[in-house]
């Protein structure tokens, strides 16, 4: 993961934020992603929505992640 340069502040979008549709309307145990800053992705936890950023990748972090995580390498148990 990329952390940010001290003079660079991604700016994501309040109305960007989105997440799975097994999470259902009221949240639940899980995050949201925003993709609305170009090259970056937040992710913030779901049932603190007036929080703070969790993680902000770039796109290629985001990418990698993602595709662990469809081949199950983060599966526990």
């Amino acid at each position: 993961m990329r952390h940010p340069e001290p003079n660079e502040n991604p700016v994501f979008s309040a109305t960007g934020w989105g997440s799975a549709s097994a999470c259902g309307p009221n949240g639940g145990n899980c995050v949201e992603v925003n993709l609305t800053a170009p090259g970056r992705v937040a992710v913030r936890d779901s049932k603190r929505l007036t929080g703070d950023v969790l993680l902000d990748f770039d796109t290629a972090s985001w990418s990698r992640f993602l595709t662990g995580m469809r081949s199950g390498i983060f599966d526990v148990g």
